[in-house]
């Protein structure tokens, strides 16, 4: 009978240190991301950047490369799509890739600052305080990738013959894959910030990472053209490269598809990133601690 009196007064307790942990975490995710929102207002260069490098594939780019890249009916057209609208996938894809990768400069600058030392010893588990900052980055890239899509809609109006943009239904059909995607290339951007240990070194290793994610990717061009021309290494190189499936999985979404194995691509490759990263910023097992040992 005691016992049963324990129990019973002991569940209310664990629900409500449940409820506790749940708000407490959910005021820490609208710190950072608050946070996070009010830098980049704040930096107008950074903001105007992102939409800038877009916007200059759309309209100058496409405009060279259209009569020398003219895109045939390939899944998941039916028809004929000229180079302007196949492109914009991919350029939805830049906008969360040098965000993501951003990030990370974010996140080396507030290491060497000493702010990443004062959100990790914030009395919640490290991998939760990662993942709200995961998630802080990730709602801004989105948010620029819908600011792109607005952008080509007008343009679409402006210059019909050099503007594009994907059915209104689309825009519904993106916000997950668009969101998958930031999560991806944050996360990305989160390993790579354990690694990079001054900005010095950002520039140099971001070189080797966005470049050839992006240029190796269906982004531009469909992967079908390197087999033509007998780049077959190419080809597979970019099969196995996690942006070129977050690509896919967001233009097939814009016309009201699904791709099940690029969404499990980006799925397990967030995993492990996020994985990865957290090991890497534990100080008792991580990368850290190794580079703290190298000062």
């Amino acid at each position: 009978m005691t016992v049963q009196a324990i129990d019973a007064g002991a569940q209310p307790a664990v629900s409500e240190v449940r409820a506790g942990w749940l708000l407490h975490s959910l005021l820490a995710l609208w710190a950072v991301t608050w946070r996070e929102w009010g830098k980049f207002i704040r930096q107008r260069g950074r903001w105007a950047s992102a939409l800038v490098r877009p916007i200059l594939w759309l309209v100058i780019f496409a405009a060279g490369f259209r009569s020398l890249l003219g895109v045939s009916i390939v899944p998941p057209y039916t028809t004929y799509v000229t180079y302007q609208e196949y492109i914009i996938p991919g350029l939805l894809g830049i906008v969360l890739l040098f965000y993501g990768m951003q990030s990370s400069l974010s996140m080396v600058y507030d290491r060497e600052m000493g702010m990443m030392r004062l959100l990790l010893t914030a009395p919640m588990p490290r991998w939760a305080l990662l993942f709200f900052k995961l998630m802080a980055a990730t709602f801004l890239s989105v948010g620029q990738a819908y600011a792109f899509l607005l952008i080509t809609f007008g343009f679409s109006f402006l210059m019909p013959n050099l503007g594009a943009a994907i059915p209104w239904t689309g825009w519904l059909y993106i916000f997950v894959p668009l969101f998958l995607g930031g999560l991806l290339l944050s996360s990305l951007g989160l390993l790579l910030s354990v690694y990079i240990r001054q900005l010095e070194n950002f520039a140099g290793t971001m070189n080797f990472v966005i470049f050839p994610m992006f240029f190796v990717s269906p982004a531009l061009y469909p992967l079908w053209k390197l087999r033509e021309v007998g780049a077959d290494y190419i080809y597979w190189v970019a099969l196995i490269n996690p942006f070129s499936h977050c690509i896919e999985l967001i233009r097939f979404a814009a016309y009201g598809d699904f791709q099940m194995v690029s969404f499990w691509v980006v799925i397990g490759c967030t995993a492990v990133f996020f994985v990865a990263a957290a090991v890497g910023y534990d100080p008792q097992r991580g990368m850290l601690r190794h580079i703290a040992r190298g000062r």
